[in-house]
């Protein structure tokens, strides 16, 4: 993403109207990287009579996604936004002789922002009850919005996929392997977000990190009528982005913070279902000395965490070097399973005596541990009590010298 980038991204500007919406923009600049999204194509994911939803945090491309797959699929299609209010009636509507004259004659309804449509999910149970034949397809960003409201009239009726900023492997179509890992300080640093990526200069990444956190991932929490205090909201953010890998514990963040537990509780399950962190649960087989009181909380980019603290600085200038990659690991790790939709279940292991594994994996019948470590020389070996307890199971040191075996195989 080097050299050309640059005369690339000003090329697109210039094809670019001042007053261009900013996905068109980004569709521009990703047609001169092909940046190619791992859900591409979509068309194994739509199915007849069956509704396609799209989550995940603003700005990471669903939109570009949605209008990439409309340029080349078929379909008669019909593309509509959750902001139109004229759609929002309608669908909001329940009212059967307005919504299916609005679909008449189409092959596909496609919605973008649909978390903005108030009871969009039996309107959407309605079309693909009564249309035969015809799919949906749908994105939204406010995820305990729009699961909220098509989770339960949807049934049996939908799919969801969940898109991230963008994934090492995803980036495998604009760069090699060496590469990748030649940017690897960058990434730590400034995550993947797409426009943070496509950015041109350290002064702009920090500058779009800055407004993606505080104008885009924070919008619809703090718009949600539960919120009753922004500043509790963001100092619970910047104690999480100090403790990124680490235990924490709710009385302790309620006490820091001046609030109750349920309080922190509520803020911490809408700073999740809003694509802003992801919870970590202890793993124990009720052994005794097993940790399972305590979650870990991670972010979903890094560049977020590190625009929570204002803290930009390259590697050799930091002290958390082990909390990023941890991240980072985690985060990638997360995302070339849901991309290959390899399912598993998710924990950290830890003994009260201090034996700790940063991340394991339960999946097909057998336990995975993997211990996250920056330095190739820091590697150990697997702590006894997990030895003992869980001969079976597996243990590998994730390094700098060794990470894409596990986010590329």
């Amino acid at each position: 993403m080097d050299g050309g980038i640059l005369e690339s991204i000003s090329l697109a500007e210039n094809e670019a109207s001042n007053s261009i919406e900013f996905d068109k923009f980004m569709e521009l600049v990703y047609s001169h990287f092909m940046f190619k999204r791992a859900y591409e194509p979509l068309d194994p994911h739509l199915h007849t009579n069956k509704v396609l939803v799209i989550y995940g945090p603003r700005r990471v491309g669903k939109t570009t996604l949605l209008q990439t797959y409309l340029k080349q699929t078929k379909l008669k299609y019909k593309l509509d936004s959750g902001d139109n209010i004229r759609t929002q009636q309608i669908l909001r509507s329940q009212d059967f002789s307005q919504i299916l004259p609005y679909v008449e004659g189409y092959e596909l309804l496609a919605i973008d922002e649909a978390q903005n449509i108030p009871n969009i999910g039996m309107g959407l149970k309605i079309i693909v009850d009564q249309v035969p034949g015809i799919k949906v397809l749908v994105t939204g960003s406010s995820s305990f919005e729009l699961a909220g409201q098509v989770g339960e009239p949807l049934t049996g009726r939908k799919q969801t996929l969940s898109l991230y900023p963008l994934a090492q492997s995803e980036l495998l179509s604009v760069n090699n392997k060496f590469e990748l890992k030649e940017k690897l300080a960058d990434f730590l640093v400034y995550g993947s977000y797409p426009e943070v990526l496509l950015a041109g200069s350290r002064e702009s990444r920090i500058e779009t990190l800055t407004e993606i956190a505080n104008s885009y991932l924070l919008k619809d929490i703090l718009a949600f009528d539960r919120v009753k205090s922004s500043r509790i909201l963001l100092d619970l953010l910047k104690l999480l982005a100090f403790q990124v890998g680490s235990e924490v514990s709710l009385n302790e963040l309620a006490t820091q913070l001046g609030a109750d537990v349920k309080t922190i509780q509520r803020y911490l399950d809408l700073l999740e279902k809003a694509f802003v962190i992801v919870r970590l649960g202890g793993f124990s087989r009720n052994l005794r000395q097993e940790v399972v009181n305590k979650s870990k909380y991670f972010f979903l980019d890094n560049g977020i965490r590190n625009a929570v603290i204002a803290q930009f600085n390259s590697l050799d200038l930091r002290n958390d070097i082990g909390a990023l990659w941890k991240n980072f690991m985690f985060m990638e790790r997360l995302k070339h399973r849901t991309y290959r939709f390899l399912y598993a279940n998710m924990y950290f292991w830890r003994t009260y005596d201090k034996q700790e594994i940063d991340l394991v994996e339960e999946r097909d019948g057998r336990l995975y541990g993997y211990e996250f470590k920056w330095s190739e020389g820091k590697a150990g070996a697997a702590p006894k009590n997990w030895l003992a307890a869980y001969p079976d199971a597996s243990y590998t040191v994730i390094h700098s010298g060794n990470y894409q075996g596990l986010i590329f195989e």
